[in-house]
């Protein structure tokens, strides 16, 4: 695939655009909002996904799966790029060197319908496994592993089946968590088994969690364990714009935040005895981070346990967030006070206890909507160690942010693709994946260097 020409070393943080138009980002909240109140009509969102704005085409090889392609889904709005000045700074190490790296993409698999994630199990088995958006898992050799279609609600476009992470004795349990919108427009976090390797049953679906909708925009999507073998969730702000509901500074509900629950630790879970506000009044114990907007992908570093939230935006900036691995929780990143590192209430933009994110960018610069990633911990390419890479789901601009040899952050657009970006994912091996939304593909990541 061409290299794009507009590559860039400077200390561009990073950011992405605005509200994954697909409804990708659609913050999820899980079991506590507002009580029976009808569900409001969505209005100022940028749900729809754009189309046609990427113009280079990635490097090519034989896909392994072509059932039907996917319908693109309709284009509404406009793109945008990168700016903004690093505000955090990591433990400064080797410095990844992006002059030093080419990085393309090759298919490995198409014929997907709205593909929105790409995950492994930890088992040694080396399967990959996809997502789509209507309420299938599939592998990524395209053999259907379960279907929730009948129990998946998704007449939003940020609604749907979003995530998906296996337990980390899956090995031994056979238990897998997934992430989904019900019918009724509300959030679920369920447990399935899986029978032999061949299917997971749907009647074996345990809800672990669930959380009341507010609107059907912002519900965020994305679940992962973390290196304690806890579960994390991320849930949006209940959607519409500006935090209309509330929530993402309201520490008594799970709406605009980071939860971290126990799922050994009770039925349906237990709260970690560390998490940031256990016995604290006004608080839900579940919360780990809060002030986020609609954190549609978040990852850890499986080398470090550094963890990366980023967070959809408004309609002006897109941001990316940086919790060391070492951090106790608590971190309250500033939405709806701040939109990025720009100032949205100026009565409290100067009030303590804010972490600011590490990179913003502009959405007037191009792009539409942070989708986040994974730092490259893999073997095969050793060049591209340490950086985190991340992409823009209307330019198909892929970047990477890692920091230089004075530990400050660096942003530098590596590639674009041809693609309408909705997730990455690694496989066991540490190599990284990019889903195409509406095209229905899966590329792999390659470097020459």
């Amino acid at each position: 695939m061409p290299h794009s020409a507009s590559r860039s070393s400077g200390r561009r943080p990073l950011i992405l655009p605005a509200i994954i138009a697909v409804a990708l980002m659609a913050a999820a909240c899980l079991s506590d909002a507002p009580g029976n109140t009808p569900r409001p009509e969505v209005t100022a969102t940028r749900a729809d996904l754009l189309a046609g704005v990427a113009t280079a085409t990635p490097a090519v090889s034989e896909p392994t799966f072509e059932p039907t392609p996917a319908e693109p889904l309709p284009a509404t709005e406009t793109p945008v790029p990168p700016r903004a000045t690093p505000t955090a700074t990591p433990d400064a190490g080797v410095a990844f060197d992006p002059e030093a790296v080419t990085l393309d993409v090759e298919l490995v698999a198409a014929g997907f319908t709205e593909p929105l994630y790409v995950t492994h199990a930890g088992d040694g088995s080396g399967r990959v496994f996809v997502v789509e958006r209507a309420g299938s898992i599939r592998l990524l050799t395209g053999e259907l592993l379960l279907d929730i279609s009948g129990r998946v609600g998704s007449d939003s476009t940020e609604q749907g089946l979003l995530g998906l992470a296996f337990h980390p004795s899956f090995a031994e349990n056979r238990w897998l968590y997934v992430y989904y919108t019900d019918l009724n427009g509300d959030t679920v976090v369920a447990r399935f088994d899986m029978t032999g390797d061949a299917v997971i049953d749907p009647g074996s679906e345990h809800v672990i969690l669930t959380q009341q909708q507010p609107a059907g925009n912002h519900n965020g999507g994305m679940l992962a364990f973390g290196p304690d073998g806890y579960l994390y969730i991320g849930l949006g702000d209940g959607g519409r714009s500006y935090d209309a509901f509330g929530t993402a500074q309201d520490r008594n509900t799970l709406l605009g935040k980071l939860l971290r629950i126990d799922v050994d630790g009770g039925d349906p879970y237990g709260i970690p005895p560390d998490n940031p506000f256990v016995g604290e009044d006004g608080a839900r114990p579940e919360v780990w981070a809060w002030g986020l907007r609609n954190p549609w992908r978040f990852s850890f570093d499986r080398a470090t346990g550094d963890l990366y939230i980023a967070d959809v935006g408004q309609n002006a900036f897109e941001w990316l967030h940086f919790q060391p691995a070492d951090s106790g929780g608590g971190e309250n990143y500033g939405w709806p006070i701040f939109e990025g590192d720009a100032c949205l209430i100026e009565e409290r933009c100067g009030e303590e206890g804010f972490t600011p994110p590490i990179a913003v960018y502009s959405q007037s610069e191009g792009g539409c909507a942070i989708i986040g990633g994974y730092v490259y911990r893999g073997a095969a390419f050793p060049a591209l160690q340490g950086a985190y890479l991340n992409g823009d789901l209307c330019s198909g601009n892929i970047w990477a942010t890692a920091p230089d040899d004075s530990g400050e952050w660096q942003t530098t657009l590596m590639a674009q693709i041809d693609a309408r970006i909705s997730s990455f994912g690694e496989d066991e091996d540490g190599e990284l994946y990019v889903t195409d939304l509406s095209g229905g593909r899966v590329f792999r990541f390659v470097v020459s260097s």
